[in-house]
């Protein structure tokens, strides 16, 4: 994915910019981001030939101009992107990606930035380039992303019916550029109250506002009881939906309206007005040409910025960006209060702590009044939830967990977190059926994203311990793979049904298939020694598939029996008919043959990839082992593939075969 700009000589032939701001230098992010579009970050004075890199219209951006103008160096303008970060710079999160801009300030309409060169020159016109444009505004409304993405998407705004009039901080580069100052803020909340008799007027303060960073141009004084100052962290986006009318000076929530469908009043100069998307009191006279949404957002997300993707320290398309920010944006909201946890196994208290308590560590109390009281978001590992817990998010490991297993205290690589129940447990609804059932239709970029991901699982084939192990010779014919599983787990007790062994599922499946080659699978931990379960199969099986890879018996043969097991789910992404005798999560949806007695509540058509998209993108939480932040789901795709990955530690290993010696034991170390 290229930009529009004159792009930059490259890293191995880096580009001198010589620059006369601290940040540059001591923002880690900043100065790699720059390396890798092709510039060094350099000290000292600049040739005729050399660039001068300055920070948009910061007060410090004199220095480098007045040195352009005396040695005649280019001057090289870099902002934060469009999208940036959770919480804003000055609370210490760096940026997502850069707008480097050798023409001008894409805020500044003295002059035309390179971004106005391409909203006025560039065709615009590339169906792929608008697809895309469309599917990335989508999932960023859905994820409720912004430039700053702190906030919570389900606290409450005001009653629809309100104009939205946005504020910005004080001395803001933009609103200076516009010519703007506090009397035009003042003048366009009169407009917006005289355009608007008898509205709410909604004033929305902004991030470093609220934070105490910076001030913003309204205060307290400016309201009364039609102009409420809001403070409060929401979503712009659920503002957007509630409002009648947007007023702005140049902010970039001004941009955000024009996608969520408003046409918005406009009282300075911004990079979107001019394209006939917006109301303009101070129209920029050489911007002519009519853009739609998707063409104004294009130029502006897709061809401007330079993106950077933090899990593969290396720059990236749009779409790597929103899924990196999407997943540190979820669990900044799902964790940034506090955790306390019940249920949880001393080995695997860091793993969580690493995933859960990145913004603040868990506390860990197995009380449930304590729990309770604590004040804290509360999680119960799932297999030990009990009487009790009722009111507790389950916690269980996902379904791309590690390579190895988790009965031998690898580390997971991701979690599933379960507000209603959890996806084993087919006696009560659970999170993953909701979200299964919201994926009956996707848009084109989700299917095309959940089928670059099956693509990937099975080109690397990839499971959810990634064992290896051989595979055995099998016979010509109709081969039909039994998998075993651990007869005392939580989903056999659950949701087996009336089949809940796995001599039962055996006979049952030979019973189906006279004449076929049955091919019995044991479950990994069973084969490890570490879970009870073992069965002698030689007398229902034509091959038992001892430490086999489970992915090449599933390239092998046409038919998996299972109850409940996760290697159903896998079998549909390599295309193999799958029969269940008891009710997993994957069942009901017109994707397998089930025989078990499968809920009610399941009773819709699902695609392979809605159930892949709700299964493996929306429903887990990723954590990656390079970085140490949560990730997308293709970065574990990644690791599990080609590495690196975790290992556990000189305790857990013996512990592991402490645990191998009290298989029929399991209680007291589970």
């Amino acid at each position: 994915m290229t930009n529009f700009q004159t792009p930059a000589a490259g890293p191995d032939q880096a580009r001198r910019l010589y620059v006369f701001n601290g940040g540059f230098l001591t923002q880690h992010r900043l100065r790699r981001i720059l390396h890798l579009s092709g510039y060094r970050v350099s000290l000292g004075r600049p040739g005729a030939g050399d660039l001068i890199g300055i920070w948009g219209n910061s007060p410090t951006a004199h220095r480098g101009i007045g040195i352009a103008a005396r040695t005649g160096a280019k001057l090289v303008r870099v902002e934060d992107a469009f999208l940036r970060s959770v919480l804003p710079g000055r609370s210490g999160s760096a940026p997502l990606g850069l707008l480097i801009d050798h023409k001008g300030a894409h805020f500044d309409p003295a002059q035309p930035s390179d971004l106005e060169e391409i909203l006025a020159t560039h065709p615009l016109d590339d169906t792929a380039l608008l697809n895309r444009a469309r599917g990335a505004i989508a999932e960023i409304q859905e994820a409720h992303l912004s430039k700053y993405t702190g906030f919570d998407p389900q606290a409450a705004v005001p009653a629809p019916g309100y104009v939205l009039v946005i504020d910005q901080t004080r001395g803001d580069a933009s609103v200076t550029a516009s010519g703007a100052d506090r009397n035009r803020f003042l003048e366009m909340l009169f407009v917006a109250q005289e355009e608007h008799p008898g509205a709410q007027i909604i004033i929305k303060a902004h991030p470093e506002t609220t934070q105490g960073h910076r001030p913003g141009y309204f205060t307290d004084a400016d309201t009364n009881d039609r102009v409420l100052l809001s403070s409060d962290a929401v979503s712009p986006w659920t503002l957007m939906e509630g409002a009648i009318a947007v007023y702005t000076v140049s902010s970039g929530l001004g941009f955000e309206a024009i996608l969520a469908g408003h046409k918005p009043r406009v009282f300075g100069q911004p990079f979107y007005a001019g394209w006939g998307l917006t109301q303009d009191e101070f129209p920029v006279q050489r911007r002519q040409r009519q853009l739609t949404r998707a063409q104004l957002f294009a130029a502006a997300m897709i061809l401007y910025p330079t993106w950077y993707d933090p899990h593969r320290d290396r720059l990236c398309s749009l779409e790597t960006a929103i899924h990196a920010l999407s997943a540190e944006t979820r669990a900044w909201r799902a964790d940034h209060r506090g955790w306390v946890a019940s249920g949880m196994r001393l080995w695997k208290r860091r793993p969580l702590q690493q995933v859960f308590g990145r913004y603040k560590p868990i506390s860990f109390q197995d009380d449930p009044a304590r729990a309770r009281a604590s004040g804290k978001l509360w999680m119960v590992w799932a297999g030990k939830a009990q009487v009790g817990h009722e009111s507790a998010v389950r916690v269980e490991d996902g379904f791309l967990r590690s390579r190895g297993l988790g009965a031998e205290l690898i580390p997971p690589l991701s979690l599933v977190t379960d507000d209603l129940g959890i996806y084993y447990d087919p006696t009560r609804p659970s999170r993953l059926e909701k979200l299964i059932q919201a994926r009956r239709v996707l848009r084109p970029d989700q299917a095309l994203r959940a089928e670059r991901l099956i693509t990937a699982m099975t080109r690397d084939a990839l499971s959810k311990y990634n064992l290896g192990g051989a595979t055995p010779d099998l016979p010509a014919g109709e081969k039909v793979l039994v998998v075993g599983q651990v007869e005392d787990d939580a989903s056999i007790r659950l949701g087996a049904g009336a089949i809940n062994t796995n001599r039962g599922l055996l006979e049952a499946a030979r019973a189906a298939h006279p004449n076929a080659t049955l091919v019995y699978k044991p479950h990994p931990d069973v084969e490890a020694g570490l879970r009870s379960g073992a069965l002698d199969a030689d007398g229902l099986a034509d091959v038992v598939a001892d430490n086999a890879d489970i992915t090449q018996l599933l390239g092998a043969v046409q038919v998996l029996w299972t109850m409940t097991s996760l290697a159903g789910f896998e079998a549909l992404l390599r295309g193999v008919h799958v029969v269940t005798t008891g009710a997993p999560f994957y069942a009901g949806w017109g994707l397998t043959e089930d025989k078990g007695d499968v809920p009610p509540r399941r009773r819709e058509d699902v695609t392979l990839l809605g159930l892949v998209h709700a299964t493996l993108i929306d429903y887990p939480r990723y954590f990656d082992p390079v970085s140490g932040m949560p990730c997308p789901v293709e970065v574990v795709v990644e690791r599990l593939a080609s590495g690196p990955l975790p290992h556990p530690g000189l305790a857990n290993r013996l512990l592991s075969k402490a645990q191998g010696l009290l298989a029929s034991k399991t209680h007291l170390w589970r």
